[in-house]
């Protein structure tokens, strides 16, 4: 009888897929499924800190939306010229009604050009 373990790139009992497997599958991945994928993501999680989701009230975070908007101002800024114009036009729509979102939520809200992510789309106006 052996005690040894199962090849790291085999699943596991459970059925779950070993680091090789997981590792290949997101090789396989285009960069632009990629990146856009990562700024719905941070577009959500803000949304949500903005209060916007159900029970809105419950969630509202304005620090962690603000932190949530600075990056993915920095990913859309960064990325949009890789994605192109069809996948990046909507992921500028998204941050600036974010952007909007955060200054209508603030009791104070910032300068222009002072809000999140403003270092990099420049100022933003309704």
């Amino acid at each position: 009888m052996s005690d040894a373990s199962p090849p790291p790139s085999s699943a596991d009992s459970s059925g779950t897929p070993g680091f090789d497997e997981l590792t290949r599958d997101i090789a396989d991945v285009p960069a632009v499924e990629v990146i856009t994928t990562v700024a719905v993501h941070l577009m959500s999680a803000a949304a949500v800190n903005l209060g916007l989701a159900e029970e809105g009230a419950e969630h509202k975070d304005l620090d962690e939306a603000r932190k949530l908007i600075q990056a993915l101002a920095g990913l859309v800024t960064a990325g949009a010229t890789e994605i192109s114009s069809f996948h990046a036009a909507p992921l500028r729509d998204g941050l600036k009604s974010l952007q909007l979102a955060f200054r209508e939520a603030s009791v104070i809200p910032d300068e222009p050009g002072q809000g999140p992510g403003e270092k990099y789309t420049g100022p933003v106006y309704g």
